[in-house]
Order: structure tokens, then sequence, then C-alpha cells
């Protein structure tokens, strides 16, 4: 009688279908960990409670950052505390605010500010959008339409940044900051948020939108799971950096498009 073959032990994982999306600002939400996990890593505390929502704060305790799905209209809260010369602050962003923009102003916060002095015009500008005064506010457009950033000064109410993302489909997002935000937080949002790179999305995860282009791209677990640790790495050897008095490394891995593409 003839032995029956043992299965094999190795197992060959098979592509996953995954979509870039441009323009970015109109992806849809992601996987919050693209945020969470480079703050964890960067030294930020995780103070969530279990099966709660999303809640850390920085080394210093100055600033805390919140995702809550729970309740209506849920989204991104960010706090900065007054402290030296910077008054108290603070930032809400939707939901479907992309998780690849979020993560423009929280890396931020990881990070030394420059010496340069900030613009959030600037990373606009540099993309080609269309900016012009109206009223009591200076307003950026993107050259496609579907995203904006305003900044209003009308008396008598507060001054405040305000932005966003939509389309005739219903998908978008707002987001609004205080004044007294600082402005090199505000220039690295505008930079995420004019950026041209697309951002990527699993099969099943790409929004109804007539405004979205996509390319299909077929992508290895192994690949996802390299791209996601090469970023937890970088904000865990800044930390190092930071914290050890080192000059301080910056690395951003670049997604690559791999397999069969197809636009629509």
């Amino acid at each position: 009688m003839k032995s029956k073959p043992r299965p094999s032990l190795h197992t060959t994982a098979q592509p996953e279908q995954h979509y870039l999306i441009h323009p970015r600002a109109l992806a849809g939400g992601g996987d919050i960990r693209h945020v969470s996990e480079f703050l964890r890593a960067s030294g930020w505390r995780d103070q969530s409670q279990r099966h709660g929502p999303l809640l850390m704060e920085s080394p210093d305790r100055t600033v805390r950052l919140s995702y809550d799905p729970y309740v209506m209209p849920g989204g991104w809260t960010i706090s900065g505390a007054a402290h030296g010369h910077q008054a108290a602050w603070n930032a809400v962003l939707g939901s479907q605010t992309p998780v690849e923009i979020i993560a423009g102003l929280t890396d931020a916060l990881t990070q030394p500010v420059s010496a340069h002095a900030p613009t959030a015009w600037a990373p606009l500008k540099q993309q080609r959008w269309s900016i012009a005064r109206r009223g009591g506010q200076l307003t950026a457009e993107s050259p496609d339409g579907t995203s904006w950033m305003q900044f209003h000064e009308d008396p008598p109410a507060s001054p405040v940044w305000w932005s966003g993302a939509g389309d005739q489909q219903g998908n978008g997002w707002t987001a609004t900051f205080t004044a007294t935000t600082p402005l090199h937080l505000v220039q690295a949002f505008t930079t995420a948020l004019a950026s041209p790179e697309p951002v990527m999305r699993p099969r099943g995860r790409v929004p109804h939108s007539m405004r979205i282009f996509t390319t299909s791209v077929s992508v290895l677990p192994s690949q996802l799971a390299a791209w996601q640790q090469a970023r937890i790495q970088a904000a865990g050897a800044a930390a190092w950096a930071r914290n050890s008095g080192a000059g301080q490394p910056r690395t951003t891995p670049r997604l690559s498009a791999a397999g069969r593409r197809a636009r629509r």
C-alpha cells in the first residue's frame, strides 16, 4: 500500500488585490494603525480603554490624540496644551479623512520644528492649487476642485482654519484647526493633503466616486507587512536618536506599484 504524500509545511502566500487611489483626499479613512503604531514607536503613551476609542498622549503630556468611531459624526481630535509662548490649540478631523493625511500632521508632532518659518500655503502653491481672497477668508482649491483649504478671519467669530474634500456621491470629510494651532503642523497637514502620491486601499474599501482614479495592484501580504514595519522602525530610530542626542535619521518608505494595472 502506497503511503499518502504528506502535505507541505510551506505554503505560498497569494497576492492580494489592492488599489492605488488618486486623489488621495477621496480615498476614505483607511487603517488607523498607520497613525497609532507610528506614534507608539515614537514614545507616545497608549491610554485607550479595552474596546474603547483610541486615546494617545505625547511623551511630554502636552498633546493628546483621540479617534472615536462610536459617536456621531466621529473622527479625530488632536489637542495641545498651553505651554511657554504656545497657546492651547485644537484640531478636529472627520473619520473619512485619509490616515495618510492625518499622519502628515501627527508625524510632525514627533519631529523637531524646522528653523525655517512655516507657511501653510507653500505646499498648495507647489501643487498648483488656486489661492484667492474672498471677503474675510483666504481660500485654496485643488486643480480638480475636490479639496480646499481656507483661513477664516471674519469678525466676530474667532479665526479658524477649515479644510476638506468631497464629491457628488457624498464621499468626503472636513477638518478645522484653531488659529492657535502651530503653523508648522498646519503646513505638515497641507503638505500631506496636496501630495500627488496616491494611497493604497484593499479591495472592498474603495469609495464609489466619479472623481477618483484607481490603479489595480497585486501585493503580497509580506510586502504590506514590510512597508508597515519600515515605517515603525523609522519612528523608533528617530525616537532613539532624539533620546540619545544623536542626529535624527529620516526615512520614508514609498509604496511601489506591482503587478497588473488597470485604470478607471
